[in-house]
């Protein structure tokens, strides 16, 4: 069976996504730069996961390093590949935008012409619900234009896109981009809130929360994104022959190319968030109530009736479920 990549193996969802697929009978190469934005060791933890299946093979490869990645495509015969390396965040794209550039940008690059040379069937590739904006109209469609990014990691993902379909144009490659929702889930990241609250309310210390706690995030359970991979991986983009230039629908082209929501449609609050862990936890959150941040949006929302036409499937596991399985993986993961 020929082996699919996962870059990013050794981040959140792509060690989802690679243990799926490993469970499933399907042999994995996974890469990953092992960059140090957060604990190392938490993606030590991943990798040492996935090297207990014999399906996994893994390489230290940044994508910036187009000969390295060539390299490894010129040992494997790759006809799925999954994109989930980046540089995430956005608070972090302010202090540090060259790292979104070699990431996002030149190592997008890289894959598409390592795809592209390679005989690639199917590239599927994480783009960013942040892609949205300045767009307020909910809950977000893919068929919406999202021309105006409020961060540099925004404008990274939404240049994706565009990269993405300039190649399935020009070389007929099938290319499929995933907008996620704020994607939380056992191995999470520690910079993303269900795994800063957590921390925080189980050692007793304070918690920043955003917009006096009203800010509101489509938040999705990383086993319903991992879903929701696996089956558009095996369906790959083909053009929409309805497609016109004269009203272009941002979602398709008449290139092998599609765009899809993946958020759990409910918008959840801070305060509804807290919540949930408070309860998962047994314990009362300390706040530090605190304004809007530069860059961030208030709401996220997710339309996702296109995936469900496309894959008969969508997230809906609850955040009240989802806090309770992350809690109960954090207090075993760190032996409390």
């Amino acid at each position: 069976m020929t082996p699919v990549l996962v870059t990013g193996a050794a981040g959140f969802i792509g060690f989802h996504l690679a243990e799926r697929l490993l469970r499933a009978g399907r042999p994995v190469v996974g890469l990953d730069n092992m960059s140090a934005y957060y604990d190392v060791e938490l993606k030590r933890g991943r990798l040492k996961a996935l090297q207990e299946h014999p399906g996994f093979t893994f390489a230290e490869v940044d994508l910036a390093d187009a000969d390295a990645l060539n390299s490894v495509f010129a040992e494997h015969r790759f006809e799925l590949v999954f994109n989930l390396a980046a540089q995430a965040g956005v608070r972090y794209s302010m202090q540090n935008p060259h790292a979104y550039v070699r990431s996002n940008l030149d190592g997008f690059v890289n894959l598409l012409e390592a795809c592209r040379h390679g005989g690639v069937k199917h590239l599927v590739f994480a783009s960013s619900s942040s892609v949205y904006g300045a767009v307020t109209k909910m809950p977000f469609s893919v068929h919406q234009n999202v021309d105006h990014p409020l961060s540099l990691y925004a404008a990274t993902k939404k240049s994706n896109e565009l990269l993405a379909h300039s190649y399935s144009h020009l070389y007929r490659l099938p290319v499929t981009g995933l907008r996620f929702f704020t994607v939380y889930g056992p191995w999470g990241r520690p910079d993303m809130a269900m795994y800063l609250f957590t921390s925080a309310i189980l050692e007793g210390r304070p918690i920043d929360v955003f917009n006096n706690g009203q800010m509101q995030r489509d938040f999705t359970y990383v086993d319903d994104v991992v879903e929701s991979l696996v089956r558009v991986g095996d369906k790959p983009a083909q053009a929409n022959t309805d497609w016109s230039g004269e009203a272009p629908d941002a979602a398709t082209s008449n290139a092998p190319y599609r765009i899809f929501n993946i958020g759990n449609s409910e918008p959840v609050t801070l305060t509804r968030l807290i919540e949930a862990i408070e309860r998962a936890t047994g314990k009362t959150a300390i706040k530090n109530l605190l304004p809007m941040q530069p860059g961030d949006v208030p709401a996220t929302y997710a339309d996702v009736s296109d995936l469900m036409l496309y894959v008969d499937f969508a997230p809906r596991t609850s955040i009240e479920d989802g806090a309770q399985r992350f809690v109960d993986w954090y207090r075993g993961y760190y032996g409390l």
